[in-house]
C-alpha cells in the first residue's frame, strides 16, 4: 500500500518538472512570434512632415491593407501549428 503511494507521489514529481512542450514545438513558438512581428512592422510606416496632410496612397498601400495582415495571420496559423503539434515517438 505505501509503496503505491510513493510511487504515485514519484510520478506526480515527475510529470511536474517536464516542460509543458518539447523543444521543437518552442522553435515553432518562436518562429511564430517572429512572423507575426514582421507583419505588424509591415503594417506600420507612414512618416509625414505635415500632420494635417492625408496621403491615401500611403495609408490604403497593399503593404498596409493587405499583405501585412496576411503575414499576421499566417504568424497566428503557425503558432496554433506550434501548440497542436505532438512530435513523433522515438522508437
Amino acid at each position: 500500500m505505501a509503496k503505491t503511494a510513493l510511487n504515485k507521489g514519484a510520478e506526480k514529481a515527475l510529470a511536474d518538472s517536464r516542460p509543458i512542450f518539447p523543444k521543437e514545438n518552442y522553435k515553432f513558438m518562436l518562429a511564430g512570434i517572429v512572423v507575426i512581428i514582421l507583419g505588424f512592422l509591415l503594417m506600420m510606416g507612414g512618416d509625414s512632415s505635415d500632420p494635417n496632410s492625408f496621403k491615401p496612397e500611403q495609408v490604403y498601400s497593399f503593404r498596409r491593407i493587405t499583405l501585412a495582415p496576411i503575414v499576421i495571420v499566417l504568424g497566428l496559423v503557425i503558432e496554433v501549428y506550434a501548440i497542436m503539434h505532438r512530435p513523433k515517438p522515438k522508437a
